[in-house]
């Protein structure tokens, strides 16, 4: 036991690259497999009555291939415990009930993920909790939208779904932490390879580890990593008591999924690169949105904080909405549907797909608008694809 607690703290203060490999994930000490096996069991014999062998005792609780992974997800986020959900919605619900209670507020982003904005309107309004859109890159908006006394979280997503907009993650944190609120950052697009918000000020980092941590489309899960001690034992016992917990293989999957994150995402920021560089030249193209572009109006911010500008590139069609539709019918090597971070690349119609729950909000997003999340594939077959489905709007 000595020796696999010296092995997990030498992973823990290793490169990413590392971590990712071998944090809670050193060889079974009964076969020496070197990849932690899937735990397919639902309860473990005691040791007498209340005699747990190394703490299990009913899988919604704890079970190793989840602990495995929630272990590599606190060690690359640099955080000190993590928590590994049924879905991405499940950890932010889960989230929610532990934190807040009816009559509280919570400040969302400006333009956030529709699913969390559903999340908000349709589940926790009603439960009780309040709620006020603010855009995240601008602080005073921010600062205007906290209500003293009520507001126990200020949310963000950065970079945003799908506008890519970008929040100050250790300003937020200040403005947050003023107002006695947690600061809680969606690290889903960045992923912990580009961006570790903990160590700017956050205290709760948000994943659907559907997209980048998983990275094969395979699988759905989500998680929380914190790093203060207090509120990762209030969320266990959450956890724990609502149930939304990722299944044995689940947690496998996205285990072997982190395992390759960092190789991934340097594919998936060089080929975005290289797509953002056909866009922008491209005459039905009115607008490219990618933080990596020296005119994104929060470029600055994102170069300061991330290691990179990540993957997911949106832009807008000259021609319209009708058109946006168009293009998602006629790419093939790019995939026509929802979700994102794979080593495929997809296409989306943000407007009728993923955001269609914010239509006719104040959170509606533009008509023409595209969002592509950039894949492994060679990059000039993707090129290629944009160019041929785009072709009716060349001149």
């Amino acid at each position: 036991m000595s020796e696999q607690v010296s092995a997990d703290s030498a992973a823990q203060k290793s490169g990413f690259e590392t971590r990712a490999i071998h944090a809670g994930q050193e060889a079974d000490p009964t076969t020496g497999a070197v990849t932690i096996p899937i735990y397919a069991t639902s309860t473990y014999k005691q040791d007498g009555v209340g005699g747990m062998r190394g703490g299990y005792e009913y899988s919604r609780t704890a079970n190793p291939t989840r602990t495995a992974l929630e272990e590599c997800l606190a060690a690359l986020e640099e955080g000190e415990r993590g928590f590994a959900f049924a879905s991405g919605l499940a950890a932010e619900d889960t989230l929610l009930r532990a934190v807040c209670r009816p009559g509280d507020h919570v400040v969302i982003p400006g333009d956030a993920y529709g699913g969390t904005y559903r999340l908000f309107a349709k589940v926790a309004e009603p439960w009780g909790l309040d709620y006020t859109p603010a855009k995240s890159e601008d602080l005073d908006a921010v600062r205007a939208a906290i209500r003293p006394g009520r507001t126990k979280i200020v949310w963000v997503e950065t970079p945003t779904n799908p506008l890519l907009t970008i929040g100050d993650i250790e300003a937020l944190a200040g403005i947050a932490h003023d107002a006695g609120a947690l600061l809680v950052v969606d690290n889903t697009f960045a992923s912990p390879y580009l961006q570790q918000p903990l160590t700017l000020g956050a205290d709760v980092v948000v994943h659907s580890t559907t997209k980048y941590a998983g990275g094969h489309s395979d699988v759905v899960g989500g998680a929380l990593i914190v790093k203060d001690h207090d509120l990762a034992e209030n969320l266990a016992f959450h956890q724990n008591s609502i149930g939304a917990v990722a299944g044995p293989f689940d947690a496998w999957l996205v285990l072997r999924g982190l395992k390759t994150l960092g190789v991934r995402m340097d594919r998936h920021c060089d080929n975005a690169e290289e797509v953002v560089a056909f866009l922008e030249q491209h005459p039905g193209v009115s607008e490219v949105i990618y933080p990596g572009r020296p005119d994104h109006p929060q470029h600055d911010v994102a170069t300061r904080q991330m290691k990179r500008y990540g993957g997911i590139v949106s832009f807008r069609v000259a021609a319209g909405e009708q058109a946006a539709l168009d293009v998602c019918a006629r790419a093939q090597v790019f995939t026509l549907g929802e979700s994102l971070g794979g080593v495929e690349s997809l296409i989306e119609h943000p407007g009728r797909m993923t955001h269609a729950s914010v239509a006719g909000t104040d959170l509606e997003v533009p008509g023409d608008l595209i969002r592509l999340s950039v894949g492994i594939e060679t990059v000039a077959d993707l090129v290629a694809d944009l160019e041929q489905a785009l072709a009716p709007y060349a001149k």
